[in-house]
């Protein structure tokens, strides 16, 4: 009986969501967002295994080090099967996806009207640009 009792809190007998469309929205853009990760993180997982096999398969040493990233070898690398342009865009996608994860968020927290959180979502966005600029900066003046 009390399982009965405990199933009504749970599910009500309309079928209905009794949390409400919002929490429904809120839960459908959190999928997206995991999905959106998993896809990244599995694609980047992907392109640095190719990278690592066509690496071991040329016979390379591992220790040599390789080519600097330049992003416009990176679609001439790929085409011709090179393994840094494997391995590099596998990096890029690694670093990117939580940018793209935070791109995301702020879209569907502006089409839901959270603007805090999209304000929130803005914020980081200006610090990863920040910490890529600085980065760039500093690269550039230890360039000789």
């Amino acid at each position: 009986m009390a399982d009965a009792v405990a199933s009504d809190h749970v599910t009500p007998p309309s079928g209905k969501d009794p949390t409400g469309p919002a929490v429904g929205e809120a839960a459908a853009l959190e999928r997206s967002l995991a999905r959106l990760l998993t896809i990244g993180t599995y694609g980047a997982v992907a392109l640095l295994t190719i990278g690592l096999v066509l690496l071991l398969a040329a016979g390379l040493d591992l220790r040599s080090g390789g080519p600097a990233f330049d992003a416009g070898r990176l679609v001439g690398d790929l085409a011709a099967g090179r393994p840094a342009g494997f391995l590099w865009l596998g990096l890029v996608v690694v670093i990117a996806t939580p940018a793209v994860r935070v791109v995301a968020s702020l879209i569907g927290y502006l089409q839901r009207g959270e603007r805090a959180m999209a304000v929130v979502a803005g914020l980081i966005l200006i610090v990863i640009a920040a910490s890529i600029a600085l980065a760039k900066s500093a690269a550039n003046a230890e360039a000789p």
